[in-house]
């Protein structure tokens, strides 16, 4: 696909943006303490996380990206702030002063996640509604409209956004969380993966229960289409005259954390770009076969996607 026209394309990320944080270093011995390794910490990472990687997976493709997201008046949201603008990615931030920011801390050894510690609150209501208000005025400016939503309180007001961008006629792509979908009716489609889903429609045990199942939810819904994530079997895209899978391409799998935001984020671009839903999977599939050959959250750059 031509740069001129990834560029052109403009993508609005709401959602929960977080930090992570990563501790790289050796594991050589037990700790006399307690029967726990003792990592000796020799390198530190910082990149951006939830919400905040949908972007930079937007931009590092080279469309624009905007982030929108409620963070704490505090040095991770600070420092989310920094790498945004380091990533090419315009901030509209909400700092929050009774707000702590998310941060994700792993430290990891001999390429082995040990432990992940986390660091989390809610927004205040009131800074949830001028991030509402801000919401709505950069509507203007989209071609398409990512909500990532983490469960940490950044979309309580999902419904109001979904029925403003659909005034619109602004495509709406939604990355779910927990075992209510309701909030995300009239969205033009969610990109669940297996576990997600299961925990919402229950377990299938055939292809085709499945896909009565997705389409049940997808109807239910309002839903344009659902896309489902399926790790080793790739990604189906059900949608109302039936449904289309493209199988998976990772090469080599090492890490899949963040794969759903880079899918989505991916997803994302090439509809704001005004290409077919059923192409825009294709290449999302491809990015997501190339991320997971990495370490953490990581992004696709566009050589990488097109080279």
């Amino acid at each position: 696909m031509d740069k001129s026209v990834i560029s052109a394309a403009r993508v609005l990320v709401a959602g929960d943006a977080m930090l992570d944080r990563y501790w790289f270093g050796d594991a050589e011995r037990i700790s006399p303490e307690a029967p726990v390794p003792v990592v000796r910490v020799t390198r530190t990472e910082e990149r951006l996380g939830g919400a905040a990687n949908v972007a930079r997976n937007i931009a590092g493709i080279g469309a624009q990206s905007t982030l929108l997201s409620v963070v704490g008046n505090d040095e991770p949201g600070r420092r989310i702030e920094a790498l945004l603008k380091l990533a090419s990615i315009t901030p509209k931030l909400e700092f929050d002063n009774s707000l702590a920011t998310t941060v994700k801390l792993r430290v990891v050894a001999r390429q082995q996640q040990m432990v992940r510690c986390d660091f989390e609150s809610m927004p205040a209501e009131e800074s949830l509604l001028r991030h509402l208000d801000n919401f709505k005025a950069l509507l203007n400016k989209t071609n398409a409209l990512v909500l990532s939503d983490y469960g940490k309180g950044g979309l309580s007001h999902i419904s109001q956004m979904i029925e403003a961008a659909r005034a619109k006629r602004i495509p709406i792509l939604i990355d779910p969380k927990g075992d209510d979908y309701s909030r995300y009716a009239g969205a033009t489609v969610i990109t669940p993966n297996r576990a997600e889903l299961r925990q919402v429609v229950g377990p299938w045990h055939s292809e085709s229960e499945l896909t009565e199942k997705a389409q049940n939810l997808r109807e239910a819904l309002n839903l344009d289409y659902l896309l489902l994530t399926r790790s080793e079997e790739g990604m189906t895209l059900f949608k109302r005259d039936g449904q289309t899978s493209v199988a998976a391409q990772a090469r080599e799998v090492f890490d899949v954390s963040g794969a759903g935001d880079t899918v989505i984020g991916i997803l994302s671009a090439m509809l704001a770009t005004g290409m077919p839903i059923e192409d825009a999977v294709r290449i999302a599939n491809r990015a997501g076969g190339i991320v997971v050959g990495k370490l953490g959250t990581a992004a696709v750059s566009y050589e990488e996607l097109f080279g």
